[in-house]
């Protein structure tokens, strides 16, 4: 048995980045909203 989580920055960049938010319309949405920040950290 081998654990089912390995961590991998650049996987997890890719699917929870801010790239990975670009593709979707929550920034513009975000950006329209006059956020000050676009995502949270």
């Amino acid at each position: 048995m081998f654990s089912t989580y390995t961590p991998n920055k650049r996987r997890r960049a890719k699917k929870h980045g801010f790239f990975a938010r670009k593709e979707t319309k929550i920034l513009k949405r975000r950006r329209k909203k006059g956020r000050k920040n676009l995502i949270n950290k």
